[in-house]
């Protein structure tokens, strides 16, 4: 079935994989579709001696997975707005958004960048919408974290060829721990880089 699937979205070129990325983002949720076609996609790249298509297919699906983010959180962004412009955020809200503001990136983060145990991502990034974060340190978060992830795959198939996948699922809980290293980096140089531009006269 995987193989069917690869071959008819190759069939499409690099836009096969980023239409993928694409719905799964925005859309229709596929539990590891885009990471098992990364990883294909690799493996046979690595049959052939052609590394830039495994690469190639990376770029795509860290370019679908953007868009479809951004149109979720664009629509429920402007969404929220229209349901709630005439009313007062209760204390709660407020206290929630602020928290949000400082600590919910790391919660897009998360998922973001791990490819095998699931995360909810699109509540997350419905909540970034909903709370009006940042367009900017919402994408920067989302292709960063994408990026890591769908490079890293593509790395880990043309290095390991079949052994790729085993190799993601015999070390989930080790990579969920790296994800959470590098998210609270993240969050401690943004907030010393915070303080750094209010400390500036």
């Amino acid at each position: 079935m995987r193989a069917k699937l690869t071959a008819a979205l190759l069939a499409f070129g690099p836009f096969g994989i980023l239409l993928v990325a694409l719905l799964d983002s925005f859309v229709v949720p596929l539990p590891a579709g885009v990471d098992l076609l990364v990883l294909t996609i690799a493996v046979d790249s690595a049959a052939v001696s052609q590394p830039q298509r495994a690469y190639l297919a990376a770029f795509m699906a860290v370019v679908g997975s953007t868009i479809g983010n951004m149109a979720l959180f664009w629509a429920v962004r402007h969404g929220s707005r229209w349901l709630t412009k005439d009313a007062a955020p209760s204390p709660r809200t407020q206290k929630f958004h602020r928290w949000f503001e400082r600590y919910g990136m790391l919660t897009v983060f998360v998922p973001c960048v791990t490819p095998v145990i699931p995360f909810p991502l699109k509540v997350f990034v419905m909540s970034a919408g909903m709370l009006r974060t940042r367009v900017s340190k919402f994408l920067i978060v989302v292709v960063a974290a994408r990026m890591i992830r769908y490079f890293g795959e593509a790395w880990l198939g043309l290095n390991l060829g079949p052994h790729a996948e085993d190799f993601l699922r015999r070390n989930a809980w080790p990579l969920l721990g790296a994800a959470l290293a590098m998210a609270m980096g993240f969050y401690i140089a943004l907030r010393w880089n915070e303080r750094r531009h209010e400390s500036v006269p």
